[in-house]
């Protein structure tokens, strides 16, 4: 590497790239971290060497961006939740907006109308769902509750005024908290895998109030929920607590897996309302974090899709078949496909809810699935992981040669790669907008629409 990035070297940060992707220039060479802003001046530590840059990590913000100002947030320096917390709404959502664009330039990809970016009609207090760790903030320190130090594994910010999630949330993790003290319960510790305390998982419906709690411990100990949901019953909340759910996970990985799992009270899910039609949410189903974002996401797809009056549309990677619910009621028939069969039977029983009878839910793997499937639709809609669709389906996928696609993409890098593929094969962008459903994070949503346009024009 050179005896001269031994040491900690000094840089303004150029740019940023999705997803937050920052580099700058150190005696002529580029040198990528990730994080910051554009126009900070940062220290980095430059741990590794590339063919034509270098690669480091930030350690410390020298001189603030012209872009930023005072964060709400008091958290926002140590946090590792959120990256935006220091611009104004309206800067942030230029920088997505340009981010977007310029991934798309980069690929030669600019025939398009592009429609700008839509803002959350949040911009604080969206989230209907937090994850929460408990651990302490330094070692044999006292029990929290709350996420993860920015770049820390074990490390825990006790987040008492998170400006993302609205004061329900607040409460209740912060009764959690100190009930488990009072009781002097120990978490689980990463290096001995001894403790009992690993998470808790808030979820509210915002149309509705409904929370739904669940709490995530090892089985080594036993803990008195009953009480504790007696207690949080006693808080004055805005909504309403209307279930309780104790999962034992005694994996050795710091994520939520299912062992065994108990209702403690209540019922196992909520309903949520959106767009005039109902979903039950379940402790594990997927459900955009943003419920009021979603409504304007779907109501874009909605419109893109343009008339499907007496038509067939597939919904790819589906999930809770939330997409295909909402376009049911002007569609001949709504196909969907999702590979996680938790969320295939919620889809099923909420399209039950809704009295929808002209969709079908499968429950497999995209890959495997679209070759069974030998009706001809005339529109499909892709929402797919953030690796994008899977270079061996993406194929079929095209020769079903729908009229229309609407592709809704949460990873700007895998979409252009992905429309590239559609663009060989026939296919015209025609527009492009976005959807900011995370406000103060770098993450952004894309929605494509795309129309066949004969082998002439590949």
């Amino acid at each position: 590497m050179g005896r001269k990035f031994r040491q900690p070297v000094e840089m303004e940060i150029v740019d940023v790239q999705f997803p937050n992707k920052a580099y700058g220039i150190v005696d002529g060479k580029v040198v990528k971290v990730k994080g910051g802003i554009k126009g900070q001046k940062v220290k980095v530590h430059v741990n590794r060497r590339r063919k034509d840059y270098l690669v480091g990590s930030i350690i410390e913000i020298i001189e603030r961006s012209p872009l930023e100002i005072e964060g709400k947030c008091p958290h926002f320096k140590e946090c590792g939740g959120c990256s935006y917390q220091s611009l104004s709404y309206e800067t942030e959502l230029k920088l997505k907006e340009n981010q977007v664009k310029e991934t798309f330039a980069r690929e030669g990809i600019d025939d398009f109308e592009f429609l700008g970016i839509e803002k959350s009609p949040r911009e604080y207090g969206y989230r209907n769902k937090m994850e929460y760790t408990f651990g302490n903030a330094v070692k044999d320190g006292p029990l929290l509750l709350g996420l993860h130090k920015r770049g820390k594994f074990y490390e825990i910010v006790d987040m008492d005024s998170c400006n993302i999630v609205d004061d329900d949330f607040t409460a209740i993790r912060k009764k959690v908290m100190e009930y488990f003290i009072e009781k002097e319960v120990p978490h689980y510790n990463k290096k001995t895998h001894q403790g009992i305390l690993r998470h808790f998982v808030i979820r509210k419906a915002l149309s509705t109030g409904e929370i739904l709690l669940n709490i995530v411990t090892t089985s080594q100990g036993i803990v008195d929920l009953d009480e504790l949901v007696k207690t949080l019953r006693s808080l004055d909340l805005q909504g309403e607590i209307v279930g309780f759910i104790h999962t034992i996970n005694d994996g050795l990985a710091d994520a939520i897996k299912v062992d065994s799992i108990e209702l403690i009270y209540g019922r196992d899910y909520i309903v949520e309302e959106m767009l005039g039609l109902k979903f039950e949410i379940s402790p594990f189903s997927f459900f955009q974090t943003n419920t009021f974002g979603a409504e304007k996401l779907y109501s874009i797809v909605r419109e893109f899709a343009g008339d499907i009056d007496d038509k067939i549309v597939f919904d790819l990677y589906s999930g809770t078949g939330t997409i295909s619910q909402i376009m049911a009621p002007v569609a001949k028939k709504i196909i969907g496909i999702e590979i996680i069969e938790e969320a295939v039977l919620k889809a099923r029983e909420n399209a039950i809810l809704n009295n929808l009878t002209n969709v079908e839910f499968i429950a497999g793997d995209v890959l495997k699935e679209v070759y069974n499937l030998d009706e001809k639709p005339d529109l499909i809609i892709l929402d797919p992981p953030r690796d994008g669709i899977n270079p061996k389906v993406i194929g079929k996928i095209i020769d079903f040669e729908p009229e229309v696609f609407v592709y809704v993409s949460c990873n700007p890098v895998t979409l252009v790669r992905d429309l590239k593929e559609f663009m060989e094969r026939g296919y015209s962008i025609k527009k492009v907008k976005c959807m900011d459903m995370f406000p103060k994070t770098v993450h952004v949503e894309s929605i494509i629409l795309m129309t066949y346009c004969g082998s002439e024009e590949k």
